[in-house]
């Protein structure tokens, strides 16, 4: 009988220890991903608090990078990281990750600074905060899978990703909470965790992963790492208006960014083919179920990466303002009217995850990206202003199918993989996974954008001589670029406010003034241009969900653990055929 990984690790893994790492990277993955989403509803108080206009055309580069610029980071460097962690050691790599990540949010805590010196040391200290949480989300996943034994590692991978989901949407709410009391909060709140989580990794994490040396490779580093920021950079920019058009998608530098970071990431591929250690194992690819697993986990981001930000503009920019609540109190109250999302997620993703342990991944994860498609087909269906037990009833099942697609897959990912390569196969999941939510929020914002300015700037000049202002004024705040318009939505500001300023409002009757700036003329304004935009996202996100429940189906029925000591180098025909799922 062939001696497995499996059989040499059995031993070791009937102590306590996988309870300990799993409690240890839940802690790790949940912080990283709580601080991709907690800026999002904190927003206007760190502007307010550096004083900074966030609505000002020469601030919204600010805006877009403090949201963004942590993920871009986190994505490009997941694989790098991974990989570093099979060569040097996953747990010393991913310890480092703590001591980084909490030395960055004690420094965005107490920054000094004002006005744009002051967002460039933000932005400055989110990009070290995500290359802290990108130690921690490389090598999580090649943690758990190294301490649980394979009939168990869709419990622990299944939590660990259900945590790391949860946390974006458990940042919305602690940005609503913490920020009106102080902005620094925001960023202070993962401080105490941050220094418990890295005590406690250096005293309880082991080595318990197979190590082999290797050069780094220097050359395909750098190379993704250049080409995949050009592209994410290029995405950022044509979200921008540009020479008077809404958005700068056909403006010369996007396009060379965009251009010149697919050349890059080809100049990669082909170095990664001749080099004796490559940093992206390409050869990974050639197990069907991790490529399948894979390309579904890019599919399930880009369908959910972008929903979270039109969910925010639906309630914060209509539905709440329609309902009474003032525009200052929307970015809270938008965080707690989405917990039926979280709260399916939580109970979907480790029940899904035991679940397949026993009757394998391909069931749940072809299921749960159905059910995502079918309940973003249902949200489109309803009303603007919608019944709110409907809306609820239709997120919680949202995050049901999400977490009974993300713990399987995962899962089945993971098992797929030789030992030697956990670490990079992990990294190039996790970077498939974080750079499709970046493309995810760039596509669901450029079809919102382009709904926007299709009929606002009429229905705006309208709306605006309708009640006292002048038509000259009127059409001048009409073709202001309508990502200002979403942005304002999006902070949780009164637009109309904002737009016409002081001397506009001034000269208004005390009627006209307070109906402008009142809870009902800019969700109303709105409502029909984003209604058309939104179905068309969420058209995007359905057919996302529908491929990704295809590759989900054709990875193959059971997992077969990776023969002992296999690597994707040295023994890649093996390795491929243990790690293939049988029954295709």
């Amino acid at each position: 009988m062939t001696t497995t990984a499996e059989d040499l690790e059995a031993p070791r893994r009937k102590d306590n220890y996988k309870w300990v790492a799993l409690s240890n990277t839940t802690v790790g993955i949940m912080l990283a991903t709580i601080d991709s989403s907690i800026l999002l509803i904190a927003m206007p108080d760190i502007f307010r608090g550096i004083r900074l206009d966030p609505l000002a055309s020469s601030n919204t580069f600010y805006l877009l990078w403090m949201i963004l610029g942590y993920l871009i980071v986190s994505s490009v460097l997941v694989v790098s990281l991974g990989r570093l962690g099979d060569i040097r050691g996953r747990v010393r790599m991913y310890n480092l990750g703590f001591v980084i990540y909490t030395a960055a949010s004690l420094l965005l805590a107490i920054d000094w600074l004002h006005g744009t010196h002051g967002a460039d040391f933000l932005i400055g200290m989110r990009v070290v905060q995500g290359i802290g949480g990108a130690f921690l989300i490389a090598n999580t996943a090649a943690i758990l899978t190294d301490a649980f034994p394979a009939n168990q590692r869709g419990l622990a991978l299944g939590i660990s990703n259900v945590a790391g989901i949860a946390g974006t949407f458990i940042g919305l709410i602690l940005g609503g909470v913490l920020a009106p009391i102080n902005w620094r909060l925001v960023f202070l709140v993962s401080v105490p965790l941050g220094l418990f989580g890295t005590i406690w990794a250096y005293k309880v994490l082991q080595e318990r992963g197979e190590r082999h040396a290797a050069r780094i490779d220097w050359l395909g580093n750098l190379t993704f790492a250049l080409g995949l920021i050009l592209v994410m950079v290029g995405i950022t920019n044509g979200l921008l208006p540009s020479g008077g058009h809404s958005m700068g998608w056909t403006n010369p530098t996007t396009l060379f960014e965009i251009g010149g970071g697919v050349v890059l990431l080809g100049a990669f591929a082909v170095v990664e083919t001749r080099v004796l250690d490559p940093m992206f194992r390409l050869a990974l690819f050639r197990i069907r179920a991790f490529t399948a697993g894979t390309l579904a986990s890019f599919l399930a981001a880009c369908a959910r990466g972008g929903l979270m930000f039109m969910l925010i503009i639906w309630l914060q920019g209509i539905w709440l303002p329609q309902h009474g609540y003032d525009f200052a109190q929307t970015p809270l109250w938008a965080g707690i009217y989405m917990l039926p999302l979280t709260l399916g997620i939580l109970l979907a993703g480790p029940l899904s995850g035991i679940l397949s342990d026993r009757f394998g991944a391909r069931p749940f994860s072809t299921a749960g990206m159905i059910g995502t498609g079918t309940m973003f087909v249902l949200l489109s269906l309803l009303p603007v202003n919608f019944s709110y037990v409907q809306f609820a009833l239709l997120l919680f099942l949202e995050g049901v199918s999400i977490g009974v697609f993300a713990s399987p897959n995962r899962a089945a990912v993971m098992n797929s993989l030789p030992p030697a390569d956990r670490g990079a196969g992990g990294g190039m999941n996790a970077t498939f996974q974080n750079s499709a939510q970046v493309l995810s929020i760039g596509v669901f914002f450029s079809l919102m954008i382009v709904g926007l300015a299709r009929t606002l700037p009429a229905s705006l000049a309208a709306g605006l001589e309708a009640h006292g202002v002048t038509a000259a004024q009127a059409q001048q705040l009409a073709h202001l670029p309508p990502v200002s318009v979403l942005f304002a939505a999006f902070l949780g500001y009164n637009p109309i406010k904002t737009l016409l300023g002081p001397k506009v409002l001034a000269s208004l009757s005390p009627a006209n003034r307070a109906a402008l700036t009142g809870r009902s003329f800019f969700p109303h304004l709105i409502s029909a241009p984003f209604s058309s935009g939104l179905h068309v996202a969420f058209a995007f996100a359905v057919a996302c969900c529908v491929v990704a429940a295809l590759a989900s189906y054709l990875r193959g029925k059971h997992p077969v653990a990776a023969t002992a000591g296999a690597s994707i180098d040295t023994d890649l025909e093996a390795a491929g055929a243990a790690a293939e799922f049988i029954g295709h």
